[in-house]
């Protein structure tokens, strides 16, 4: 028994070593599933940014209409951009065979990539992108090296250069990344703002009934302390004769 609980315990700890990566500070994620306008930001940049190459096939836009609070016409209308159907699965129309062609591997589903990975693993990962000319698009990242994703938010955030510096082993290592200035249509701060919003709505689309889960939860555990003490009461009555 001791032996299982230590491997347990080992293999947890390797797990977050290896979704964090070596030397690798992770900034918290800023997370608030209850706030309805950061998620439906969130929705909005993840259609326009995420969905065109990866999918969220076990989510459906119904459901988040309805979690969000948006009527099916405003989802129709700035969420959906194929010919898919309300109650349809968030799905891309990238072919897999096209996909692997151009990153060598199709990228992953992302509906439960923020239980996978952790929401301060994604915030980070999406702010972590640098330039990089020895990679296929051009740009690497910190947290995740030599990742083949190209940094669809580019635009918004701009060019980040690496800053080196040299370790004890004569090798260079990065420091932090600079921002190539006038490369971002944001400023820093308002970027941040985004890949929250981004990283909130992951959150959510990763369990869209944990709200709902938490409020319930509550109520069973008062149920289970009510419960609890009317049956030591009972005890009690049952075996207040017994010596």
């Amino acid at each position: 028994m001791k032996h299982w609980i230590l491997g347990l315990f080992l293999l947890t700890s390797v797990s977050g070593v290896w979704a964090s990566g070596p030397g690798v500070h992770l900034d918290a994620a800023p997370v608030d599933v209850s706030n309805t306008a950061s998620l439906q930001r969130g929705a909005k940049f993840f259609v326009n940014y995420c969905l065109t190459c990866h999918s969220a096939e076990h989510a459906r836009f119904i459901r988040v209409a309805q979690d969000l609070g948006l009527s099916t016409e405003l989802v129709e209308k700035y969420l959906i951009f194929t010919d898919a159907k309300i109650r349809d699965h968030m799905k891309t129309t990238m072919l897999a065979s096209d996909a692997t062609e151009w990153f060598g591997s199709a990228p992953p589903d992302l509906t439960l990539i923020a239980r996978a990975k952790g929401a301060d693993y994604l915030y980070t990962y999406l702010r972590s992108f640098y330039l990089d000319d020895t990679r296929p698009f051009g740009v690497n990242n910190r947290v995740l090296h030599n990742a083949s994703m190209p940094h669809v938010l580019w635009r918004l955030q701009g060019w980040q250069k690496p800053v080196y510096k040299e370790s004890e082993e004569g090798k260079h290592e990065i420091e932090a990344l600079e921002l190539v200035e006038g490369s971002g249509l944001l400023t820093p701060e308002a970027y941040d703002r985004v890949v929250a919003d981004l990283v909130n709505f992951m959150v959510y689309l990763s369990e869209p009934a944990q709200l709902e889960r938490k409020k319930i939860g509550i109520w069973v555990l008062l149920y289970l302390i009510v419960l609890g003490v009317l049956a030591y009461l009972l005890k009690k009555e049952y075996w207040k004769d017994v010596h």
